[in-house]
């Protein structure tokens, strides 16, 4: 009886376990107009994000921020989240050498470290109210690398994007002097960001 009972607990446990591992990424598009005066980069954009069953709303729209900051024909999003050899975000040129690795959250030295040494120029963007203690206690590791600049998106920019996340979104974005001017529909933002290092 005892073993029954307990062959019916590993089953269960099993079946529990493959329901979660079966988790599947919800779908976003997002279709943005693009005018990056800074960099004289226009575009019509439209992207496809996966969001993991672990990734934040969050961090979703931190990514779609990074994207958009970065946007250039070579630049794609990486597995991120499910795949540690993989930058979140990441522009890989024509003879496969990594132009440009982007991260996300606040990460520790030892996955920053392994993007300098394979990319070119690694940029870091942090958001979340710990990032304050996370970089106090992180700074003077990171400093010595000269490839890795870092910025900091504040959590009031965070939550109003939020609040701007659908199934599909329709963007208009103004890139000038650094400012980044989101529009959807009748709503405006601006999104900035504070740099922590830059290179």
């Amino acid at each position: 009886m005892a073993s029954t009972t307990l062959t019916v607990i590993i089953q269960t446990l099993i079946v529990d376990t493959a329901k979660k591992m079966a988790l599947k990424a919800t779908i976003y598009k997002a279709n943005i107009e693009l005018s990056d005066m800074d960099r004289n980069y226009y575009d019509s954009l439209q992207l496809t994000l996966a969001q993991h069953p672990s990734e934040t709303p969050q961090r979703l729209m931190v990514r779609l921020m990074s994207y958009i900051l970065n946007a250039h024909a070579d630049l794609q999003f990486g597995k991120g989240v499910s795949d540690e050899d993989e930058a979140a975000i990441w522009q890989i040129n024509y003879s496969d050498e990594i132009a440009l690795w982007i991260e996300l959250g606040q990460l520790d030295e030892k996955r920053l470290k392994k993007a300098c040494n394979r990319a070119a120029q690694v940029k870091l963007y942090c958001y979340g109210s710990s990032v304050d203690t996370w970089w106090s206690q992180a700074q003077s590791a990171l400093n010595k690398y000269p490839k890795l600049s870092i910025e900091q998106f504040s959590t009031a920019t965070t939550d109003a994007l939020v609040k701007l996340l659908s199934r599909t979104m329709d963007f208009q974005c103004s890139i000038q002097d650094g400012q980044l001017w989101l529009s959807a529909g009748d709503e405006s933002l601006l999104v900035e960001t504070k740099t922590l290092k830059s290179v």
